[in-house]
């Protein structure tokens, strides 16, 4: 077998932080921007779709359009995530991005549930098919001293489009803008303009380096590395040297069942430690922030129009998060920053949902208690983002994540929202704060499970954490579990 010995990782990782990197942390970190605004428009504007002036929706079924935007992500990461390691990864952010903006302007003309649910469905194929190819570049971009924390701000920029969805929101049902009616339409239909201007932005990306290597185009990756390497000199001068080389075996794409072998056979404890972040942090966030505004409106009487408001303290809190958080995962660690935050934001779950139902709580009181929770929750579910992109080889990175995101969201994602809404519905504080037990239970042990067995992945070459598929080892190759 012919073997590509290259120094490009270690070229990459040892670049300093320049405006190239900016570029494309900006470029490819709007896809939880996108996320989140989606997420909140359909959270905050609840209420207005229940009117019998725009959609009428019953909370049932608002809580079945959210499941289904999660069935969507989940069907689309899987799909756009084996392409993405077969077609590369460029290719796919360009293409998962226009999937995403035709469907969110299809939802504003929707005109009952039906074809609500399906535009739903049709937005969520493409944001499931961004996290895997966004992840994969993003790990394999970024200098490997810091890419804990940019990957957990990216992943925390969420939160940024969950705020200004709730302000576009607020804004657009104001009766002296637009009002609920037309309001809600325009909100997504805005959320498609802002996707179509970050496509142009993406069209200078490159593709990743390491990818091309991996799949035999040592040529091109020695092309875009040499301009990165330009741009980067142009503002730092001189870089210095780089040490190392990766061992690449002739380009091949793993079949299912090679795939399955390194999940289950080379990697099970890492692989138990993804799926269980992701199931617990899928469920922890879906079974909430899906249901946000029934809860304020149900049981804490906050005014259609007025949701909104409430959203701006719990984004601040989960944006916070990963910002101030994210260093530690380089410098004391993941396993130990991961169960931290993961058992510490259970517990404070726990204890809202004893407040909630003991009426202790109103709807400040409510939207302050799930502001400190989420700060710890946000790097909590960021950080299981990251672990499963770093955590396996190149050349099947992008379906790894496509997989334990889709095994993960459909477990904890598709059934929460839908689970919430149907609680809410009873109009039993009670019966919503079991919900909220089940979901601090699940990260609590996820939480143990990381402590235990999830991997001491910083500042550590990808590489290294794990050797290319049917290649020589690395000269130093890490521990393998």
């Amino acid at each position: 077998m012919r073997i590509e010995r290259s120094d490009i990782p270690a070229r990459l990782d040892r670049l300093p932080w320049s405006r190239w990197h900016w570029r494309v942390v900006l470029a490819l970190g709007v896809a939880w921007v996108l996320d989140g605004l989606e997420v909140t428009l359909v959270g905050s504007l609840g209420g207005v779709l229940e009117r019998t002036d725009t959609l009428a929706l019953t909370a049932t079924q608002v809580g079945w359009s959210g499941s289904l935007y999660i069935a969507g992500a989940v069907a689309g990461a899987l799909m756009f995530g084996r392409l993405a390691d077969r077609l590369g990864r460029k290719r796919l952010f360009l293409l998962t991005l226009a999937v995403y903006a035709i469907a969110t302007l299809a939802t504003a003309l929707s005109t009952g549930f039906a074809f609500f649910a399906v535009c739903r469905f049709a937005t969520g194929l493409g944001i499931g098919g961004e996290y895997a190819a966004i992840n994969s570049a993003i790990d394999e971009l970024i200098p490997a001293r810091v890419r804990g924390r940019v990957n957990l701000a990216i992943n925390g920029s969420f939160w940024v489009g969950a705020a200004l969805g709730a302000g576009v929101s607020l804004w657009l049902l104001d009766p002296r803008v637009l009002g609920p009616v037309a309001g809600w339409r325009v909100g997504f239909a805005l959320g498609a303009l802002l996707a179509l201007a970050i496509l142009l932005v993406r069209r200078d990306v490159p593709e990743s380096p390491r990818w091309l290597i991996a799949h035999g185009r040592a040529h091109e990756a020695e092309g875009i590395m040499g301009r990165i390497e330009a741009q980067v000199a142009a503002q730092h001068g001189p870089l210095p040297s780089a040490a190392g080389h990766v061992a690449f075996g002739a380009p091949a794409q793993p079949g299912w069942r090679d795939v399955a072998h390194v999940l289950l056979r080379r990697y099970p404890q890492r692989s138990m430690v993804a799926l269980a972040l992701m199931i617990s942090q899928a469920f922890f966030y879906n079974a909430i922030f899906f249901t946000y505004a029934l809860v304020l409106t149900r049981f804490h009487g906050v005014p259609e129009g007025r949701v909104a408001l409430y959203i701006f303290p719990f984004a601040l809190g989960n944006v916070l998060g990963p910002l101030i958080l994210g260093p530690l995962f380089d410098h004391v660690g993941r396993r130990r920053m991961i169960a931290l935050t993961y058992v510490c934001s259970g517990i404070g779950l726990g204890l809202t949902g004893w407040a909630f139902m003991l009426g202790l709580l109103d709807a400040r009181g409510q939207a302050l208690c799930w502001s400190a929770v989420f700060f710890l929750a946000s790097a909590a579910a960021s950080s299981a983002y990251l672990t499963v992109s770093e955590v396996f080889p190149l050349e099947m990175r992008a379906i790894a994540i496509s997989i334990f995101y889709a095994v993960g969201t459909g477990a904890g994602g598709f059934v929460a929202p839908a689970l919430f809404g149907a609680l809410i519905e009873t109009g039993n504080r009670g019966a919503v704060a079991i919900g909220y037990a089940i979901g601090a239970v699940l990260v609590v042990v996820a939480g143990s499970i990381a402590w235990r067995w999830a991997v001491d992945a910083e500042r550590k070459p990808l590489e290294e954490i794990a050797p290319p598929l049917g290649s020589a080892t690395r000269e130093a190759p890490g521990p393998r579990r």
